[in-house]
């Protein structure tokens, strides 16, 4: 069982090459979150259990760690766990948060990862790859992936393969504070007249953050996963000025699903 998170597909990407190499199953994290079921899954006697998701400002997206908080794994038998955590290039303590919250739950994750992928960030200074950079990523993110399925078949236990990089404690918990407390202000979204109506910003929402009547508009509870700027078929959903100037991008060897 594989339990992914992802805006612009580079989470997908890799849980579905995983899911192929282990034969797990996938779950959405924000599709599970949305449906207000009971959290509740019983694992086979050999089943795997992993989490795939984005680095956002050197932590996991919040919904990440609401559903570890909330569901109960039953027949857990020291079934293997491990997490993939896609990013630009450093992940800092992501991983190390993510491990603290599974033992809060009775789970101990076995192995971490940090897969790099294409930036897809595109606030303040931040700006997305160029298409060579975005090649070569998803070039050596396929051979990672590879390396990293076999650990997971062999299970590889206490093995955490992460980029941590510089200034890790700043970065995972300063700058992440602030981050969510200023940063996730849904104010400055907004549709150019390229907008059709067509909704689909709304259906693709890790949230359920957006309605749509005659142009999108946009609640209060945000996670930043940009996917209603980079998925618009239209190009025509902005976040105040800084990403006029700036392209889009998906992952184009993911399979959103229908």
């Amino acid at each position: 069982m594989i339990f992914y998170f992802t805006g612009t597909g580079n989470s997908l990407y890799a849980a579905q090459f995983l899911s192929q190499e282990l034969d797990e199953p996938l779950v959405s994290i924000a599709a599970e979150l949305n449906s207000r079921k009971s959290l509740n899954y019983t694992l086979s006697t050999d089943e795997k259990v992993g989490f795939v998701y984005p680095v956002y400002a050197w932590q996991p997206p919040y919904m990440v760690i609401d559903l570890i908080k909330a569901i109960k794994i039953n027949n857990y038998h020291k079934n293997y766990v491990f997490s993939v955590a896609t990013c630009g290039d450093e992940e800092g303590y992501t991983t190390r948060i993510l491990k603290k919250s599974l033992l809060r739950n009775g789970l101990k994750l076995n192995s971490g990862f940090s897969l790099v992928m294409p930036n897809n960030y595109m606030i303040g200074s931040f700006n997305l790859d160029s298409a060579a950079e975005v090649e070569k990523k998803l070039a050596a993110a396929e051979d990672r992936l590879a390396e990293i399925s076999l650990a997971i078949k062999t299970k590889q236990d206490n093995l955490f393969d992460t980029v941590i990089g510089s200034q890790a404690f700043k970065k995972s918990y300063i700058t992440n504070f602030f981050f969510k407390k200023f940063a996730m202000d849904t104010k400055k979204f907004y549709a150019t007249d390229n907008c059709t109506a067509c909704g689909l910003c709304a259906e693709m929402c890790n949230t359920k953050n957006i309605t749509v009547d005659s142009n999108p508009t946009w609640g209060q509870n945000c996670v930043q996963c940009f996917a209603c700027i980079n998925r618009c078929p239209e190009e025509a959903i902005e976040y105040g000025t800084h990403t006029q100037p700036k392209g889009r991008y998906i992952n184009p060897k993911c399979k959103f699903p229908e």
